[in-house]
């Protein structure tokens, strides 16, 4: 496990752990898919790749076909013992199986295995606690963690049984050190969830005060390694971690944009979505992903060039639904297809024209967010969608007030803007219903557009 490295001149020898030898299997249950069929071969390039996701060596990878599941182990017993040997000839650690496992399962495997066996929910908890960074983000892993390993504690050792209770023969066992875990378990969940709902309170005055500016919200969301973060770094000139990578972003991150006619819009990076995401997860960040709830517009990016785009796209509706958003609400939502950089020119012309033979209220914003191809057109979607509702008005800017033309560009979106003769700046602005009343105190001339 460890490899001796060259010692210190004090004498002091340090040892570097290896990287935990891991074994990746995908099990398939032939006809148990629905909706959009994800492939056998993308599914196990998946959990390879949240396998590498926490610097595991994988040393072999085996797709697992089943007419059904086995209650005991999951998969037949004939597969068990061909994953024995290879694990045994490999030197396995630990075993990946993508899937959720029950506690008997789990166990039984790591029986008949003799390694570690890790289900698909345990290794999305493993990325998700390695990725965390703010304070936030760690308590909403840990209680989701918390969650799961409850669930999984089971009787295994007489000998955890603590000091007898009771008197003589009369007395039974006292508390079960699985009795005093679970009860531990079940006080820090406890603890993480008031913790949790002093984020949420915080995070809601956040959400006032940004009301009282008041910028609109766009979020993005997606399947992970759909490339948002590279969108969110294009659109508002930041430099947040952007890699090929699953679940390279965990904590959300905000940023101010400038939309096509210089008004302003506050852009929110979100955590990605995973087919199988784990329950536990959507509960434990469901924080977070309030700012999804509270967006004024959903920008849904898709990676449109990985062969289960479909199938991802299908992923990220189901989670937008349990957060009871509506994602045919194309007055909010909007298909972002990324990576048109990475298709061939056959493949991106049949995608310009399907995305061209929508209704305009329901086109996608084909993009490049890794070149930037496409970024206006999405610009000028989003504004659009934010516009709805919205007065067109004339103000009259008197030649001295410099700064009201600046408070106009920075608060509404400018449409037109022409000087007079007098100096004085008729300026054609669009701006919500409810702060028209603002604007005829700032200004002494407001019209309404012809």
């Amino acid at each position: 496990m460890f490899e001796d490295e060259d010692r210190p001149a004090r004498g002091y020898e340090t040892r570097r752990a290896d990287r935990t030898r891991a074994l990746v299997v995908t099990p398939v249950v032939r006809g148990a898919a629905e909706g959009p069929v994800r492939g056998p071969e993308a599914r196990l390039e998946e959990a390879v790749g949240l396998a590498l996701a926490i610097d595991l060596d994988v040393r072999a990878r085996r797709l697992v076909m089943l007419q059904q599941a086995r209650p005991s182990t999951f998969v037949g017993k004939g597969k068990v013992e061909e994953l024995a040997e290879l694990a045994k000839a490999e030197d396995i650690e630990l075993v990946i199986m993508d899937t959720a496992l029950t506690p008997v399962q789990q166990r039984n495997l790591e029986k008949a295995l003799g390694a570690k066996v890790l289900d698909r929910t345990g290794l999305i908890l493993e990325i998700f606690g390695q990725r965390a960074r703010t304070r936030e983000g760690v308590l909403q892993v840990e209680h989701a963690h918390l969650t799961w390993q409850k669930s999984r504690l089971v009787r295994s050792w007489t000998h955890l049984e603590r000091q007898r209770g009771g008197f003589g023969f009369l007395g039974g066992p006292g508390e079960t050190q699985i009795e005093a875990d679970r009860r531990m378990i079940t006080e820090r969940i406890l603890k993480i969830e008031r913790e949790l709902e002093q984020v949420k309170r915080t995070r809601g005055l956040h959400r006032a005060g940004r009301k009282r500016v008041p910028y609109p919200v766009v979020a993005l969301v997606g399947y992970t390694n759909a490339g948002k973060s590279t969108l969110f770094n294009r659109l508002t000139r930041a430099d947040v971690m952007a890699a090929d990578m699953l679940f390279a972003t965990l904590d959300p991150t905000l940023r101010s944009i400038t939309l096509p006619h210089g008004a302003h819009a506050i852009l929110s990076d979100t955590v990605g979505f995973i087919s199988e995401l784990p329950t536990q997860l959507v509960a434990a960040f469901r924080a977070t992903l309030e700012e999804v709830i509270e967006a004024n517009v959903i920008l849904h990016v898709r990676d449109i060039s990985h062969e289960d785009a479909e199938a991802q796209g299908a992923d990220v509706v189901a989670v937008l639904r349990d957060l009871d958003i509506d994602p045919d609400d194309s007055r909010r939502v909007i298909e972002v297809w990324n990576k048109i950089d990475l298709l061939d020119d056959g493949a991106r012309e049949h995608l310009l024209a399907t995305a061209a033979r929508r209704e305009p209220e329901a086109r996608p914003a084909p993009v490049s967010a890794l070149t930037g191809e496409g970024e206006g057109v999405l610009l000028a979607a989003i504004e659009a969608r934010l516009s709805v509702g919205r007065e067109t008005v004339v103000v009259t800017v008197a030649p001295e007030d410099g700064a009201g033309v600046n408070w106009l560009f920075r608060h509404c979106d400018v449409m037109e803007r022409h000087v007079k003769d007098d100096g004085a700046t008729r300026v054609t602005v669009r701006i919500e219903p409810e702060r028209v009343e603002g604007l005829r105190r700032r200004f002494v001339t407001v019209e309404e557009a012809a």
